[in-house]
C-alpha cells in the first residue's frame, strides 16, 4: 500500500494529504535526512569532524568556532591528508576509506565508518575542504553549498586538512530554530571536544570561540595529566582505578580516574568513558558507575570521572546509533560486573572522610535536608532533655540500654575485636556536642561524626548483611494494623510480596487505599516505628523503584528502615554508647557516608588548625 486507508473526513490527516505514488527521493534530501541523524546541533559537526581528523592521524587539531558554531566552524588537523581526485568522494553519502565489507562492521576500530557525515553535513550548510596530502606540494579545495559540490580547485595550505561549515541549517529554517543560545551551543561543543580529548591524550587540542583560546591541551603521554587538565582543579581529590582483567577468555583492561564522593555533580555528564578509544555514552557502564557508589552519593547526582576500557572490538558493536555514541556489548553482564568491582575497590581501600576547610566551606555542596531522601525532618528529634527512645536492639553486642545523660567527654577504649578498616586507635578522648555531633581526635586532626549518619550506616549494613542470610526477624500482629496508603501504592503490594517477606513484613490488600499489616519487622517496634508511619512510604517507594531493579528497591528500603531505627540528632549517648558506634565506624566499609550518600564525618586536619592558629608545623612539635 502506498499510504494508511483512512477514509476521508474522518478527521485525521489524511484530508490534508494527497496520497502519491512511492518513488525514490532526490538525493539531496536523503541527504538532509541522514543530517538529521548525525547532524543534531554544531557540537555534533565539531565531533564527526574531529574524529575524522583523528582517523587521518592528526597529532594536533585545532576547533575554531564563532556564534557558538551556529556561523561558522573550522577544524584544521595535520593528518594525511586527501588526495585531489578523491575529493569529491569525500563529500559524496556513503564513501568511506575506513571499511570495504560487512566483515569490518563486526570489528571497527576507527572513529568513523559509515560514510555520510560530510555528505550529510554539507548538505545542511556550506561547506568547504581544503587538504594536502604529505607526499603531495600543493593543496586542493572543494566547496558544498547545500550538498551542490562544486569543481576542485587549486588551494595554498600546509599538509593535512581543514574543514569549515559556514551558516549551518541555513536552507533547513525548521531545524535551525530548535537550536540553543551561542553560549548554549559552545557549551556543548566544549563538551564533545573534551570527552575526545581524554581518549586521545597523545593529541594536542585547541578551541577558539570568536577570537578567544578557549581550551588548550597540550598532547601528552601520560593520561592521567590530560584527565586532570580536562576535570578541573581537583586533582587531589581524584582515585585511580586500573585492572586487567579475563572475561572467559577474552582480555577486559580498565583504567581512569574516578573523583572522591563529595566531587558528585548534579549532571550526568559528570561521568565520562572511552572504549577503545572512543567517548561514548553506555548505560551499562554508568549504571556499574552508579553502583559502586551507590551509598557514598546523594540519589540524583553522578560521580565525577573518567574511565577507559578496552576489549576486543568483535565483543562490541558500536554501529547502533548513527552518532556512534552508543554501544552494545556482547557480553553486557560480565563487562558491567567488572567494572562495577574495579571502581568499588578503589573505593573501599580509600579514605573518604572530607575535609572541612577552616576558613571556607566544604567540598562537595552537600545540603542535608536535600540529601535525605525523608526531608530534614525526619533525623529531627526531641532535643537535649527530652524523651530518649530505647537504645536496646540487636545491631552491637556492646550497645546496652542508656539510663543517664552522658557528660560532656567521655573517654572511651576500642573494644579489641574484628580488623579496623579506618585506624588503629586505642584510648581517645569524645565530646558529644548539642546531643547530635561526636568530637574524637584521629591521627590527621580532629574528627566530627554525625550519630545519625554514622548509626544509619551501621545500622544499613548489619540489615544488608542479615538479610542476605534469611528474612528479617517479623512479629506477628495480634490485631492487623489498617494504613491507608496510595491507589498506586496499593496495586504493588501484592507484586511486592516477596520483596517484602524479606523484609520480616506481611501485608494484605483491603481495599483500593489501604493495607493491613500483619506482620512487621520486630527491631522496628523495637524502636517504636509504628506500621503507619512506615508502610505508605515504603510502598511509595517500592511502587517507583521496584519494578526496575529489585536489587535496587531493596537497597533504597533497607535504608529507610535503617534511617528510622537509627539514633537521632539529639539523642544524648551514654559511654557505652559512644563507644559501641566509634567502634562500629572502625569497621564498617562504607563509614564516611550514609546509605544515601550524606557525609557521617568531617575532618579538620592538624595542618589547617596549626595554620589557622599562626602556628608552623615544627614549631607545634
Amino acid at each position: 500500500m502506498d499510504g494508511p486507508d483512512v477514509p476521508p473526513g474522518s478527521g485525521g490527516h489524511s484530508d490534508k494529504i494527497s496520497w502519491m505514488p512511492i518513488r525514490l527521493l532526490p538525493r539531496q534530501l536523503v541527504d538532509q535526512i541522514a543530517a538529521g541523524e548525525v547532524v543534531e546541533r554544531p557540537a555534533s559537526v565539531v565531533k564527526e569532524l574531529v574524529e575524522n581528523a583523528l582517523d587521518a592521524g592528526a597529532t594536533r587539531i585545532e576547533v575554531d568556532v564563532e556564534g557558538g558554531g551556529v556561523d561558522r566552524i573550522a577544524v584544521t588537523d595535520d593528518g594525511s591528508g586527501i588526495a585531489e581526485p578523491e575529493l569529491p568522494l569525500a563529500v559524496a553519502s556513503h564513501a568511506t576509506s575506513k571499511i570495504t565489507s560487512s566483515d569490518d562492521l563486526a570489528a571497527i576500530v576507527t572513529m568513523g565508518f559509515r560514510g555520510e557525515a560530510l555528505a550529510s553535513v554539507a548538505s545542511v550548510s556550506r561547506l568547504s575542504i581544503t587538504s594536502r596530502p604529505r607526499e603531495a606540494v600543493a593543496a586542493a579545495r572543494i566547496a558544498v553549498d547545500g550538498g551542490d559540490a562544486g569543481p576542485v580547485a587549486p588551494a595554498a595550505g600546509p599538509p593535512g586538512t581543514r574543514v569549515e561549515v559556514r551558516q549551518l541549517f541555513w536552507n533547513v529554517p525548521a531545524r535551525r530554530k530548535f537550536l540553543r543560545s551561542a553560549a548554549t551551543e559552545l557549551g556543548r561543543i566544549e563538551e564533545v571536544l573534551e570527552s575526545i580529548a581524554l581518549c586521545r591524550p597523545g593529541v594536542a587540542f585547541r578551541l577558539v570561540s570568536d577570537g578567544k583560546v578557549r581550551m588548550d591541551l597540550p598532547a601528552t603521554d601520560d593520561p592521567a595529566r590530560r584527565v586532570r587538565a580536562v576535570l578541573g582543579d581537583v586533582a587531589d581529590a581524584l582515585l585511580e582505578v586500573q585492572a586487567d582483567l579475563d572475561l572467559g577468555g577474552s582480555p577486559l583492561a580498565v583504567w581512569g580516574l574516578v573523583g572522591r564522593p563529595e566531587l558528585a555533580r548534579a549532571s550526568a555528564r559528570a561521568l565520562r568513558f572511552a572504549l577503545n578509544g572512543r567517548a561514548v555514552l553506555d548505560r551499562t557502564l554508568t549504571h556499574a558507575v552508579r553502583e559502586a557508589f551507590r551509598g557514598l552519593v546523594e540519589p540524583g547526582r553522578t560521580p565525577l570521572g573518567f574511565l577507559a576500557i578496552e576489549l576486543d572490538p568483535s565483543t562490541v558493536d558500536v554501529n547502533v546509533h548513527p552518532a556512534k555514541t552508543e554501544v552494545r556489548f556482547r557480553q553486557q553482564q560480565a563487562v558491567h560486573g567488572a567494572v562495577l568491582r574495579c571502581v568499588r575497590s578503589v573505593l573501599r581501600a580509600a579514605d573518604l572522610v572530607p575535609a572541612f576547610e577552616l576558613g571556607g566551606t566544604r567540598g562537595g555542596g552537600l545540603d542535608a535536608a536535600a540529601a535525605h531522601p525523608l526531608g530534614a525532618g525526619a533525623e529531627r528529634a526531641p532535643g537535649p532533655g527530652g524523651p530518649m527512645p530505647s537504645a536496646s536492639f540487636e545491631t552491637f553486642a556492646a550497645w546496652a540500654a542508656a539510663t543517664a545523660v552522658a557528660p560532656p567527654v567521655v573517654e572511651v577504649a576500642s573494644a579489641g575485636a574484628g580488623p579496623l578498616l579506618h585506624g588503629n586507635r586505642t584510648a581517645r578522648r569524645v565530646m558529644q556536642v548539642h546531643g547530635s555531633y561526636l568530637v574524637v581526635e584521629d591521627r590527621e586532626g580532629i574528627l566530627v561524626v554525625d550519630q545519625h549518619a554514622l548509626h544509619e550506616r551501621a545500622m544499613f549494613e548489619d540489615l544488608h548483611a542479615r538479610i542476605a542470610q534469611s528474612p528479617l526477624e517479623s512479629q506477628r500482629m495480634l490485631v492487623p494494623a489498617a494504613v491507608e496508603v496510595d491507589a498506586r501504592a496499593a496495586e504493588c503490594a501484592d507484586e511486592a510480596a516477596p520483596l517484602l517477606a524479606r523484609l520480616g513484613i506481611e501485608l494484605v490488600a483491603a481495599g483500593p487505599r489501604s493495607v493491613l499489616v500483619q506482620s512487621f519487622p520486630t527491631f522496628l517496634l523495637g524502636r517504636g516505628v509504628e506500621p503507619a508511619e512506615f508502610v505508605p512510604g515504603l510502598l511509595a517507594r517500592i511502587a517507583d523503584d521496584g519494578r526496575a531493579d529489585v536489587e535496587a528497591a531493596l537497597s533504597e528500603v533497607l535504608d529507610m528502615m535503617a534511617c528510622k531505627a537509627a539514633v537521632k540528632a539529639g539523642d544524648r549517648l551514654s559511654g557505652t554508647e559512644l563507644e559501641a558506634l566509634l567502634d562500629a565506624r572502625e569497621r564498617l566499609e562504607r563509614a564516611s557516608n550514609c546509605p544515601h550518600g550524606r557525609p557521617t564525618s568531617l575532618r579538620i586536619s592538624l595542618r589547617d588548625l596549626e595554620r589557622s592558629f599562626g602556628r608552623s608545623t615544627s614549631a607545634s612539635r
